[in-house]
């Protein structure tokens, strides 16, 4: 009987607590009894089923594991983390408002490419057109010297590097896809003498004129030297093309000359000023530096030819879009292969190696590689507007001194009367009229394309590696934009309008002239 009333006073003392607590206290305790009259109820409901199945799934359903509750998304891209994020965070945030290099660079192009569309819209009766790339120049060097936009343009030297790299890199793969084997055959020794002697006299000349009136170190005057020695396609070959449709000097094979030597010197330019480079930047030896630039040549040369019978067959011919899956492979290889070298110090590999890769790739592609060379020419048409604009944003007149500008122009000045006068000895003996020679060496003058690469690289290369030789390298830079000031519009002005005077005129339809690769390579 103690036993059966024990329970009920339990109760009732439960009650009158109950009872007794507070307002929000009696809500609590009543939720809580609440759930226990489910918990019971549920537990007897458990007892009835024989069924375990069923008696998991109640369990399941009414009393739900704390542990297996986990958030809807543990782990995601969205929103992005990590280098996506931090990209993401840059390109909305610092980079593209004023001062950050994402912003400089956008108005660097599009000021480049209206300065270029402008000079073409300007036309001048009986005068030929201005090189485009003369205003992109200009665009770049206006914006350097404005002071509202010299505050707010920008960009980071990586970045800078960077693209002037892969625009050197493009500018290789177009020669190597120019060179024609069958033209080379009939130009023969012509052609090595016009590429190859010009250059290395002007970069001899070059050499010891700095030397002597810009108190350049020797090695400091051959690398400039190989700055200013390479003769512009971009100025060149547009201009030997008109000649060429119109058929003046088509008979000898002129603007085939040209156009095909064009290329072959840029590459002994690069070349020469690679190794050039890496003995200015070398704390070793000369004949360490010498040897050590041989190593790069044949490391580029090697890699390349493997590179080069690698893309003759991957992808294959039977994968669809064959001609944009060939240049994007190219341009990724040889791309990596330039910013490689340049990583580890090999500056003379990766040129040699986009050139034999591009060339010996290209001889087995027939008909599909005029459809490449027009893909890369695409990419050349978006980097060429920041190439030169970013050339023209590194030359600040306040930084000029106005005696060292008439120096340099006299220095300029009097090497390319040097190369004038070596072109034209170097034609004789070749079966050229006396005008024919004149207007060869004339047209042999024009720079650009190669001055804006190699001009701002040893600048960066100082930034990096010796500070104490950024003037000399600021020098270099300043002497490339005023040879390209001066005879960019300088040639094109002499060869279309010199061209039509001196050359023979013949029909184009008489005689034929093959250089379907070339005319597409530029």
């Amino acid at each position: 009987m103690e036993l059966e009333k024990e329970p009920s006073e339990e109760a009732n003392n439960a009650e009158t607590r109950t009872l007794n607590v507070q307002p929000s206290e009696r809500m609590y305790t009543t939720e809580l009894l609440e759930d226990k009259n489910i918990r019971s109820s549920v537990t007897a409901q458990i007892l009835n089923y024989g069924n375990t199945s069923v008696h998991e799934e109640i369990q399941e359903t009414f009393f739900p594991k704390e542990e297996e509750i986990k958030p809807e998304i543990e782990e995601s891209f969205c929103p992005p983390k990590g280098m996506l994020n931090k990209f993401i965070t840059n390109v909305a945030g610092p980079d593209s408002l004023p001062g950050g290099s994402l912003f400089g660079l956008l108005v660097i192009f599009y000021s480049a490419v209206i300065g270029g569309k402008i000079l073409q819209f300007i036309r001048i009766p009986s005068v030929p057109q201005l090189p485009p790339l003369l205003g992109m120049l200009l665009a770049g060097f206006t914006i350097r010297n404005i002071p509202f936009f010299n505050e707010r343009v920008n960009i980071s030297n990586t970045w800078s590097s960077t693209l002037r790299n892969t625009a050197l890199t493009i500018i290789l793969i177009r020669a190597g896809l120019g060179l024609d084997p069958q033209a080379l055959k009939q130009l023969k020794n012509v052609c090595l003498r016009l590429s190859m002697g010009p250059c290395l006299m002007e970069a001899c000349s070059v050499a010891v004129v700095s030397h002597f009136l810009l108190n350049f170190p020797w090695q400091w005057g051959f690398l400039l030297g190989f700055v200013l020695g390479a003769v512009s396609p971009a100025v060149v070959v547009p201009s030997m093309l008109l000649l060429q449709d119109r058929g003046y000097g088509i008979e000898k094979g002129i603007p085939t000359l040209l156009i095909a030597a064009s290329s072959f010197d840029d590459i002994l330019a690069i070349t020469g000023f690679n190794t050039c480079l890496g003995i200015v930047f070398s704390s070793g030896g000369t004949l360490n530096n010498v040897l050590t630039s041989l190593r790069d040549v044949f490391i580029g040369v090697l890699v390349g030819i493997l590179l080069g019978i690698f893309v003759r067959y991957f992808p294959s011919k039977d994968q669809r879009n064959l001609p944009l899956k060939r240049a994007l492979l190219v341009l990724s290889l040889c791309v990596s292969a330039v910013l490689g070298s340049q990583r580890i110090g090999m500056h003379g590999a990766g040129g040699l190696c986009t050139l034999m890769t591009s060339f010996i790739g290209g001889k087995k592609w027939s008909n599909e590689k005029i459809r490449v060379q027009k893909i890369v020419t695409t990419a050349w048409n978006i980097f060429q507007p920041l190439l030169f604009g970013l050339v023209g944003l590194e030359v600040s007149v306040a930084a000029l001194k106005s005696d060292a500008i008439g120096i340099s122009v006299a220095a300029l000045s009097l090497t390319i009367l040097i190369r004038i006068s070596f072109t034209f000895l170097m034609m004789c003996f070749a079966g050229f009229s006396f005008k024919e020679k004149i207007f060869i060496a004339l047209a042999w003058m024009p720079k650009a394309t190669v001055q804006a690469v190699l001009g701002p690289l040893a600048l960066e290369t100082a930034r990096l590696q010796a500070p104490h030789l950024i003037p000399y390298s600021k020098d270099v830079m300043t002497l490339a934009f005023l040879a390209i000031l001066i005879t960019a519009p300088n040639g094109a002005l002499i060869i279309g309008i010199l061209g039509p005077k001196v050359l023979t005129r013949h029909d184009p339809s008489k005689i034929k002239v093959d250089l379907t690769a070339i005319k597409l390579h530029h």
